[in-house]
């Protein structure tokens, strides 16, 4: 099946997600600096969601690059790595309102987590569709920082409920991890290429 249209689906709604997300972010009423203080805190939630949403963009575009082909099942995976973006607006928003209070932090944590899982699941089944000897699954190899990102949004969530701001730490350090465009698909690429 032609993977066009899986990435010009996934491309709006991420879009969508992204224009949800800048929604949230009420004009204040006032017009000196002291009435944007309390919205502080949603805008940094806000930025490190359209953080999140980009790094996923970057490497569902390169992942889909890799890939020759999708069938039934990566359509479905690709389906639910979408659903739990989506859920991205209402944790953010509600992690923001909250002054990033311990069970909307630990919630914006189970999210992240989730989506980290699909898109794990996403990437095995297009491995498996291609083979583990595709440009794909030679890229991917360990994934290492696939890894160490689950097994901190994993300590990350129940850290919120000792101390919030650890938590977000956690979920910051991983946007971190992935900020740079993952080049190890670049790099296959530019290996079968050249």
């Amino acid at each position: 099946m032609n993977k066009n249209r899986l990435e010009a689906f996934s491309d709006g709604v991420l879009a969508i997600i992204i224009t949800i997300l800048v929604l949230e972010l009420k004009v204040p009423h006032g017009e000196d600096f002291a009435t944007l203080a309390p919205l502080l805190p949603v805008f940094m939630g806000y930025v490190l969601s359209f953080v999140y949403v980009g790094i996923y963009w970057n490497n569902h575009h390169h992942m889909l690059h890799a890939a020759k082909r999708v069938g039934g099942g990566a359509l479905w995976a690709n389906l639910h790595l979408l659903f739990w973006l989506s859920l991205f607006p209402f944790v953010t928003g509600w992690m923001g309102e909250n002054h990033f209070a311990a069970l909307p932090t630990a919630l914006y944590g189970v999210v992240l987590l989730m989506a980290a899982i699909a898109y794990f699941i996403l990437q095995r089944v297009l491995i498996a569709g291609e083979g583990r000897d595709s440009l794909l699954a030679r890229a991917v190899g360990g994934d290492r920082k696939g890894n160490l990102s689950l097994v901190v949004y994993a300590l990350a969530i129940p850290a919120a409920f000792v101390t919030p701001w650890l938590a977000q730490a956690g979920y910051v350090f991983v946007a971190l991890l992935w900020l740079v465009p993952d080049r190890r698909i670049e790099k296959a690429l530019a290996e079968r290429e050249g």
